[in-house]
């Protein structure tokens, strides 16, 4: 194939072609493409891709924005934001020849993910592409896949393919929620401890800063956002053992009892720590946002403790323990946006504006509930409770994630301006890297389809089925789903 796309091409060096030329594709139809673009129109016309005759055209909307435009020196310089694929890509099948326009790098990645999903090949093993004209943009900004790495530890090959299927269902951020309870992975420079006594095993199964870096790297080039989440005050026993006297010592009567609670928000050297840690987690992480977590904090640990309820009383906050909540949060100050669960607003703590709500919990009313409360109040928010995938029904339990409705609660169009998007979360309780892949895709594709196209083109699940079972294949060709 012959490109005009010079710029393009120095840029995106490791883009891998063989989607298009060397993968074995069954004869499609247009309409199989996945997920559904806005605009899609196609005719029986079709052209040979023969790689002395097919010429492939890409062009840029803006000279101005970061992204390919610029030279590779300083292209390494940026990464994908939360805005920069969300503008309309063109992509045009005509005369023997396709012309992609796009106003970002990372918005014609996505152009050409469409572009590969038309090609098909013959029984007589010729490569086919039928003429199209497509317009296309995300409904969401915000389209993301949770993985967590405390409960089960995954291989850093499981996360990097995860990456690789994100692309192909055009979700833009991967969510690491990388450290919890159970098992500390990450290996941190400023306080190595916290790997090397908090993780499963201190050489096995921990990530290197060079893992990380590579994740990155991997996730950039498909225009992937790493959001890292290292959630606190709660879900951090795991901690504790690398970091003497960061968790609160729980008491039964007037003695210790051996356990340990949430952080210990009575101690200014918690805040010591965690200013530290947070200021090497946002120098490795690129993204311009963190989840700080704030969730499922158990208040009894700290009811339990005599300093702690000292600091309550110096503080004034009585016996309402989410003020202490409250306070802990305001006190993580980070040069970056703050993403938290739904449970810092539910606690009415003092939130900045422009936090990012994420909503995980609750029955279809109590969601939409949430959505109207947090959105009146003025706070963008990420939808995951209904797309929790981690657990699993009998049978094509993928229909329920595909006819979710974010948009469906009561607000005005400016409320609902505020829903930035929505997240797929695979939690690892009964998850590792033998079950990962099969348990995620096609499930998560369902909810892919739906924070991308169009509600009104995409509401019937008679009419998904085929095409799902057709990107499914598809995926398994692409050894996707294969342990």
């Amino acid at each position: 194939i012959v490109f005009s796309m010079a710029v393009f091409k120095r840029c995106y060096k490791q883009w891998l072609w063989f989607m298009v030329l060397f993968m074995s594709f069954s004869v499609i139809y247009v309409d199989a493409v996945w997920p559904m673009p806005q605009m899609i129109s196609s005719s029986m016309a079709r052209y040979t891709l023969n790689p002395r005759e097919f010429i492939f055209q890409y062009s840029s909307g803006s000279s101005a924005q970061p992204g390919c435009s610029l030279l590779d020196s300083a292209f390494e310089r940026y990464y994908p934001l939360i805005f920069t694929d969300y503008r309309a890509d063109k992509l045009s099948v005509c005369s023997g020849q396709a012309a992609l326009r796009a106003e970002t790098v990372w918005g014609a990645l996505r152009g050409l993910e469409s572009f590969s999903q038309l090609v098909y090949q013959d029984d007589f093993g010729e490569y086919f592409v039928n003429e199209t004209e497509i317009e296309d943009f995300p409904r969401f900004q915000f389209r993301g896949i949770l993985l967590d790495t405390s409960r089960h530890y995954l291989p850093l090959h499981a996360i990097l393919k995860t990456l690789d299927a994100m692309s192909y269902n055009k979700f833009n951020v991967f969510h690491w929620h990388i450290v919890d309870d159970p098992s500390f992975p990450y290996q941190s420079s400023t306080f190595p401890d916290l790997s090397s006594k908090g993780a499963f095993h201190p050489l096995t199964h921990v990530y290197t800063q060079i893992d990380v870096k590579r994740v990155i790297a991997h996730a950039r080039l498909r225009g992937i956002r790493v959001l890292a989440e290292f959630d606190s005050p709660g879900h951090t026993q795991s901690w504790g053992k690398g970091q003497p006297g960061l968790l609160t010592p729980c008491y039964k009567g007037t003695v210790p009892s051996g356990t340990f609670g949430p952080v210990n928000p009575a101690n200014s050297s918690s805040y010591q720590f965690m200013t530290r840690l947070f200021k090497e987690v946002t120098s490795v992480f690129p993204d311009s946002y963190v989840h700080l977590g704030g969730d499922e904090v158990d208040f009894t640990c700290w009811k339990s403790n005599p300093d702690v309820r000292g600091f309550m009383l110096k503080m004034g906050f009585g016996t309402d323990y989410t003020k202490l909540e409250s306070y802990y949060m305001e006190k993580l100050g980070l040069n970056k946006t703050a993403i938290v669960w739904q449970d810092v607003f539910d606690y009415h703590e003092k939130i900045p504006v422009d936090t990012v709500l994420h909503i995980w919990k609750g029955s279809p009313g109590q969601i939409q509930q949430e959505l109207s409360s947090i959105t009146l109040a003025g706070y963008r928010v990420i939808l995951a409770a209904p797309w929790y995938i981690n657990h699993i029904d009998y049978g094509q339990d993928w229909e329920k994630y595909y006819t979710i409705q974010p948009l469906n609660f009561t607000g005005t169009e400016q409320q609902k301006t505020l829903v930035i998007g929505g997240e797929v979360c695979m939690w690892g309780e009964y998850v590792d890297a033998t079950n990962l892949s099969p348990r995620l895709w096609p499930r998560a594709s369902a909810a892919g389809e739906r924070l991308w196209s169009d509600e009104k083109m995409t509401s019937s699940v008679i009419d998904a089925f085929p095409r799902l079972v057709d990107f499914r294949c598809r995926l398994l060709r692409y050894r996707v789903m294969l342990i």
